[in-house]
């Protein structure tokens, strides 16, 4: 079962408030993940941002709508109760309730005029934007994905056609990067040159050298097999070593994959998208554009 959008849970957030009590959000947000059995997996599911849950988000937003429609308030903080036209709509028995059926109410028109007014669009009713299923939110997390995944295939080629030097620089800067390796200067002492344009050698779990980890990448564009894996697996145990990372501009097959989760070693695959994506967390190879904050209401600063 998908997650439902926003618009599935209007009805039943709205049925929730109608024995006029106070009610919470967490409240809400609980009896409504339970009323659409979730999976466990669904209800953990996060936004691309990491900062919230899918659905949670979704029924935040709910709660936002049903509101700038005049259908429930919100007394304090965390806390809503329906209204009396709210109890009016859940008279009318209505089959479902999405942003159209709240349209009818002025309140909620006008927010919806000034949200497309702020962005170019019409201000007249019958000339505004076609309803969206995903919320604002989902929306700018869904445009900013795009432009990550455009910047991650870009650099993948650039990667690609670096030279062996560059590219050993590379892999090391994100190690550092990431933590691994202590120093720069440790991290570049630690892996030496292979000659077959990747790198192999030893680096720093941490600054205290508690640990060591047994790296090997290949700038390639042949997909990495189950042999490959093998070969590496053999020079961690000669090594000594217990855990290893092997870096590939190109995938791993489906063999290799099953290989490094059942042996002994931890072995992690880098393939060549989860290479762009670290890069572009660590920001390695990578420099920021523009910042754009998302504003929400202070509440506590209303509190008398």
């Amino acid at each position: 079962m998908a997650i439902p959008d926003y618009q599935s849970f209007l009805l039943p957030f709205l049925k929730l408030a109608g024995d006029n009590q106070i009610h919470s959000c967490r409240e809400a947000h609980q009896i409504l993940r339970e009323q659409f059995n979730l999976s466990e997996d669904e209800k953990r599911q996060m936004l691309p941002s990491g900062q919230q849950t899918i659905v949670d988000n979704r029924i935040g937003w709910a709660r936002t709508y049903l509101k700038k429609a005049g259908l429930i308030t919100q007394p304090k903080r965390g806390l809503f109760q329906i209204t009396e036209r709210g109890q009016n709509v859940l008279r009318q028995n209505p089959e479902k309730i999405d942003l159209e059926f709240l349209t009818q109410f002025p309140e909620f028109q006008e927010f919806r005029a000034k949200r497309n007014k702020s962005d170019g669009e019409p201000e007249t009713q019958e000339e505004l934007t076609p309803i969206d299923p995903k919320n604002p939110i989902e929306r700018l997390e869904d445009a900013y994905q795009e432009v990550i995944n455009d910047i991650s295939q870009e650099l993948l080629d650039m990667v690609k056609n670096v030279s062996p030097a560059f590219f050993e620089k590379l892999v090391i800067d994100l190690l550092v990067k990431m933590g691994y390796g202590g120093s720069r200067k440790d991290a570049g002492q630690a892996v030496g040159r292979s000659g077959d344009e990747g790198i192999d050698g030893i680096i720093k779990e941490d600054r205290l050298g508690l640990d060591t980890i047994y790296i090997q990448a290949k700038r390639w564009d042949s997909v990495v097999g189950r042999p490959e894996i093998m070969k590496f697996a053999g020079a961690l145990q000669g090594q000594r070593a217990k855990k290893g990372i092997f870096i590939t501009t190109s995938n791993f097959t489906k063999d290799a994959l099953a290989y490094a989760s059942n042996i002994d070693s931890k072995i992690i695959l880098i393939d060549g998208e989860s290479l762009t994506q670290l890069m572009i967390e660590h920001n390695v190879g990578i420099s920021t554009a523009s910042v754009y904050e998302i504003k929400k209401i202070d509440s506590d600063y209303f509190e008398e």
